[in-house]
């Protein structure tokens, strides 16, 4: 195998989300499978942080024209991530996830299908393995007690409200199961991302499709009726995505699921409560509602288990009786996400790699990642 897979895959695990090495090497074997050597060089000489193409032209001694040729062809590939920043086009090396696995919606195969069952394990430990959580619950806002407070980090609708463009496409995870011969019931359609810049999505992947405001919110709504789980960064401010999750593909409930990952996704910070005088026993809640079997039924009583709970409020939206709402969780074990995606990435890098390699790797970028927030959001 060329020496550049190995490369690559250790300027990926620099990424705080990580990009973990295995005994088998299948994590080389996806790279291979999705990058040609040349792209994998190309790559691995981009950066963390998004660059015009004239930059990065000069950076590698290439011409301008060849140069944002290569980038487009790689970010239609799902290679790299690609953006507009006022007005202009932007390029970075992408995570892997978020990031790299995501893009690979139109090369989904039966072959990358099986290499990503078999890096899971070892990926999503790795994911949950160290603080902060890379993902929260988002609860269904509709459903929550009048008297809670809800911070703008628990509610979609506040969170979307100010963007200016959406885009949707296909749920990778759910295509990944669907290569391997096991179709998911849900509609495959549902992973949203919004921008606060206009026409954010003009000249993007080739996959999705840009969408208006009323129709993201249409598709949440779609996505609460059937039982999916609001998922997105674990960030107070800046959010760029929501997943639509389901326990039977989607990789951050199955990280908790499955592979022992607790921190890969967080709780919301509300919890169902069933009002037994209402509910009608008809064990809905349980039996086709809950993701996490969070609801114990006892002799005909049906009750919530707290610490299994993860105050997605799913087994509240198809309740007959309304006899389920959201309750804010007692004060200790309330969260708060980091503020944005700088702070999230340096308290995930001291807590994974500790202080020394986290100012070492960390020290020169802090003010180039605050400067590209700041033309992110602008």
């Amino acid at each position: 195998m060329n020496p550049v897979y190995r490369k690559l895959a250790k300027r990926l695990d620099t990424f705080p989300q990580g990009f973990p090495s295995t005994p088998s090497g299948v994590e080389l074997r996806i790279l291979e499978k999705i990058f040609s050597p040349e792209d994998a060089d190309t790559a691995l000489r981009l950066k963390l942080l998004p660059e015009s193409v004239p930059a990065i032209a000069r950076r590698l001694k290439r011409p301008v024209d060849e140069t944002r040729q290569t980038l487009e062809r790689m970010a239609g590939l799902g290679q790299i991530m690609s953006m507009n920043v006022r007005g202009r086009r932007r390029f970075m090396l992408a995570p892997f996830v978020v990031g790299i696995y995501e893009f690979q919606l139109p090369r989904m195969d039966r072959e990358l299908a099986e290499l990503f069952e078999q890096y899971a394990p070892t990926l999503l430990a790795s994911l949950g393995g160290h603080e902060p959580p890379l993902a929260r619950v988002v609860p269904v806002h509709r459903h929550i007690d009048a008297k809670a407070e809800i911070l703008r980090y628990e509610n979609l609708q506040e969170m979307m409200q100010g963007a200016r463009s959406f885009r949707v496409s296909d749920c990778v995870c759910r295509l990944e199961k669907a290569a391997l011969g096991e179709p998911c019931r849900h509609t495959v359609e549902t992973c949203l991302s919004f921008s606060r810049s206009r026409s954010a999505y003009d000249n993007h992947q080739p996959w999705g499709r840009a969408i208006e405001k009323a129709e993201a919110f249409d598709i949440l709504a779609r996505c609460e009726d059937e039982g999916l789980v609001h998922c997105t960064y674990n960030l107070q401010h800046d959010n760029l995505f929501v997943c639509n999750c389901c326990e039977c593909c989607c990789g951050f409930l199955r990280g908790i699921r499955e592979f022992g990952a607790p921190n890969l996704l967080v709780s919301s910070n509300f919890v169902a409560r069933i009002d037994e005088e209402s509910c009608a026993q008809c064990g809905v809640c349980a039996d086709q509602r809950c993701p996490m079997e969070a609801i114990d039924e006892l002799d005909d009583v049906y009750s919530v288990n707290s610490e299994r709970c993860i105050g997605c409020g799913v087994c509240a939206v198809d309740c007959p009786t309304d006899a389920i709402t959201l309750e804010s969780r007692p004060e200790e074990s309330r969260t708060a996400p980091p503020a944005n995606l700088v702070a999230w990435s340096f308290q995930r890098a001291l807590n994974s790699a500790g202080p020394v390699r986290t100012l070492t790797r960390f020290g020169g970028l802090t003010l180039s990642a605050m400067r590209a927030r700041r033309d992110t959001r602008e």
